[in-house]
């Protein structure tokens, strides 16, 4: 059809949170090691125009809350000239430990994602 998989906006989410949170120092590998993961609870995406094949898109993500044991983030992704959103959503995240049992962000974490 020449446009882009509807399952890869998602991916596109995944790889502008991942940035943000590097740009604030939290690089995902390091929370991990700590004994912490950040797994999707919610997700929400309203498809608005579609991406054609090779076109350049543009990823903008932002933090919109955290709360004790959760994160939301919020995305719209841009033609390349910034002129149209294709596509805007959210996911939000629990904080986990090892075990898979929700816990409070730790403060080191909580701090720079709050920046």
């Amino acid at each position: 059809m020449g446009i882009v998989y509807h399952t890869n906006y998602i991916k596109w989410f995944e790889i502008g949170r991942t940035e943000l949170l590097r740009e604030r120092g939290v690089v995902y590998a390091e929370m991990e090691s700590l004994g912490y993961n950040l797994p999707v609870i919610e997700l929400w995406c309203h498809y608005l125009l579609p991406a054609r094949y090779d076109q350049i898109v543009l990823v903008e993500t932002e933090v919109v809350h955290t709360r004790r044991a959760s994160i939301k983030f919020n995305y719209l992704i841009w033609n390349e000239s910034k002129e149209d959103v294709l596509v805007e959503g959210s996911t939000v995240h629990a904080c986990i430990n090892k075990q898979g049992k929700i816990v409070r962000i730790p403060a080191v974490i909580m701090e720079k994602v709050n920046q």
